[in-house]
């Protein structure tokens, strides 16, 4: 790490596609409103399977903010990907040749990448013949499509490259993106992260790792975050895009300053592939690293957005880290929720939506709900902000995210004063 001062990092734009809504604001809306995206599939048969419902996208048309030729050349995760960072980029008030190509970069993010364009082509094999294996399939499954289609777009010389940790992904992506700002390497960063993985493949795997909830008779109250009946996650699709920037840089050019990006905490459980450790020891050491990197106390952080996937272990391991780390501060003093039950569990995406709520949530001033909540659970016996969103002062907020491998990641927001 180099020795010199930190520069301080801010956040000036924001984007998402999300199942509650194409934009922010629509996104944000169904949020405080206790709105899911949760219904039946509609991107392929799913007949023969358990599970028939997922938070998918709706009504989004690629072609809206990227040409209709380069869509049918990129895969649904980097359509995504494109439309969020446009959005982030008119919030910002970024426009070509407005900022220093050789100082802004990309810190993308997703977890599977294009999936679903590895089955079409698959699909092609089978029907059509290696022949008619379309040239662009290894573009299609790049996850790193996404940064390299952002840098083409916006001009971005600079930083460039994915971060792959499962449901970690993206506030991986942010963490480090910061850290190029901080560290001098760049001015302007744009990061989050995008998943498009409700297709077969992804929906056979999870229900066959017993990971999926299978309430089909009732879709939309199926993802019950830290509820005592929880039964699994639900899919979810979409993206979420930040344009980090440096303080100076960001007032100079009299850019929006929606937040201060203080710091993170990466860590791992090293203790299974897909289950955490029971006592949630990775996770609060995440925590505590956040904190520490962003020089603050548990005392000051207002808020924390739970990763609250509605898995019996997930749910239980982050109730316990979470009182590791802030005891008796939960509820009135430190705020929390989970708003996977609004969008499900957008996989390599989640990170970067969920930062993006909490700097909504320090905005205006609102703890958003963990909607579904019903009954209690004896080993998840913390204040989660139940059903209706709650007014709160919050200055200082975590955003946390646990992925498959044991990878834990926490993001340090702030309400940027001075």
């Amino acid at each position: 790490m180099p020795d010199a001062p930190k520069r301080r990092v801010v956040i000036t734009g924001m984007g998402c596609v999300t199942p509650i809504g194409n934009d922010l604001e629509t996104a944000w809306k169904g949020i405080l409103e206790g709105k899911s995206g949760a219904g039946p599939i509609t991107h392929f048969d799913h007949s023969a399977f358990e599970v028939h419902f997922a938070h998918e996208v709706k009504n989004f048309d690629s072609t809206a903010r990227m040409d209709a030729k380069e869509a049918k050349r990129t895969d649904r995760f980097v359509h995504f990907a494109l439309a969020a960072a446009k959005m982030a980029s008119e919030m910002a008030l970024l426009t070509p040749g407005s900022f220093d190509s050789e100082r802004a970069g990309a810190v993308y993010a997703s977890g599977i990448g294009g999936i679903r364009s590895i089955e079409d082509q698959y699909e092609r094999y089978k029907i059509k013949g290696p022949k008619r294996i379309s040239s662009f399939t290894i573009p299609f499954l790049m996850i790193n499509d996404a940064c390299g289609q952002l840098a083409i777009d916006f001009g971005l010389k600079g930083p460039n490259y994915a971060t792959v940790s499962a449901c970690s992904s993206s506030a991986h992506a942010i963490g480090l993106a910061m850290r190029h700002i901080q560290w001098g390497e760049a001015d302007i960063m744009f990061t989050g992260g995008s998943e498009a993985g409700i297709s077969i493949l992804g929906l056979g795997a999870f229900i066959n790792m017993g990971a999926l909830s299978t309430r089909n008779d009732d879709p939309a109250a199926a993802s019950r975050p830290f509820d005592r009946d929880r039964d699994g996650f639900v899919l979810g699709e979409g993206a979420g895009a930040v344009v980090l920037e440096e303080l100076g840089h960001a007032r100079a050019r009299n850019a929006p300053i929606l937040a201060e990006i203080l710091g993170y905490g990466f860590t791992d459980d090293a203790h299974h592939i897909t289950a955490p450790d029971d006592q949630g020891d990775g996770a609060s050491r995440a925590m505590r690293r956040a904190i520490a990197d962003s020089g603050l106390s548990p005392s000051d952080i207002g808020y924390v957005n739970a990763h609250g996937t509605s898995t019996p272990l997930n749910d239980r391991t982050e109730a316990a880290a979470l009182k590791h780390v802030f005891g008796a501060r939960l509820g009135a003093g430190t705020a929390v929720s989970s708003t996977k039950g609004h969008t499900g569990h957008l996989l390599g995406a989640a990170g970067a939506i969920e930062a993006i709520f909490t700097v909504m949530a320090i905005r205006d001033g609102v703890v958003p709900p963990t909607i579904n909540f019903r009954t209690p659970d004896p080993e998840c016996d913390i204040d989660v902000t139940p059903n209706r969103p709650r007014r709160k002062d919050i200055r200082y907020a975590l955003s946390n995210n646990l992925g498959f491998g044991g990878h834990n990641a926490s993001l340090c927001l702030a309400r940027c004063d001075s």
